[in-house]
């Protein structure tokens, strides 16, 4: 059994559920591993449980955090517009068939729904689990050039004259948040480090 299975493992049973059928996980690793993503693979996720290890001691519950983090991108086509809806669909589907009770379920799925980015988290677990979803911003600027290319080839289907100000948007929507990591620890080590990374983004997009 490799880490990420015990890993899988481990999350259903801190939450009090038995193990589902081995066909969940392994469906859900595939679509992870669907040959148009470049990002929002397995390697993103296994870097979020990097980064929850480090918060797990300010969270409330992290098996509910580490739960909607294995589904936040389990639905992910560039050309959707209802990803995190479909991603919490499907998690609310398989906790159900794992017996899990209805306030997890809608605890898993909100903050599923919350990786949008579209409004400030709530305080608290949620607030974990966004400064999570947005480490990548803060990472070595080796790991996060690999990521702005990522990103352009899961878009490759944009043209050029398209994508630059569209991505340059929402970098910058980034930029102008007052902070962009909202738990102590990754405000300490990251926002500097996200921020010129941005800032350096922007320049290279307009």
């Amino acid at each position: 059994m490799n880490a990420l299975e015990l890993r899988w493992h481990r999350t259903w049973g801190d939450l009090g559920l038995p193990n589902p059928d081995p066909n969940v996980l392994t469906q859900l690793l595939a679509r992870y591993r669907e040959p148009h993503r470049a990002y929002h693979t397995v390697q993103h996720l296994e870097e979020c449980f990097v980064l929850l290890d480090e918060l797990r001691p300010l969270a409330h519950q992290p098996a509910v955090i580490e739960m909607a983090l294995w589904y936040h991108d389990a639905i992910y086509w560039p050309r959707r517009s209802d990803n995190e809806p479909a991603s919490a669909d499907l998690a609310r589907t398989d906790l159900e068939a794992g017996g899990a009770a209805r306030d997890l379920i809608d605890a898993v799925t909100a903050m599923i729904l919350a990786t949008t980015h579209q409004a400030p988290p709530p305080a608290g677990d949620t607030e974990i689990l966004i400064d999570i979803d947005l480490g990548i911003l803060g990472a070595e600027p080796s790991r996060f050039a690999e990521y702005e290319r990522q990103i352009r080839k899961e878009y490759s289907w944009v043209p050029e004259l398209l994508f630059r100000p569209k991505r340059a948007e929402v970098l910058e929507g980034f930029l102008a948040r007052p902070q962009i990591y909202r738990t102590s620890p990754l405000h300490a080590r990251l926002e500097e480090r996200a921020r010129h990374n941005l800032a350096a983004a922007t320049r290279r997009t307009s």
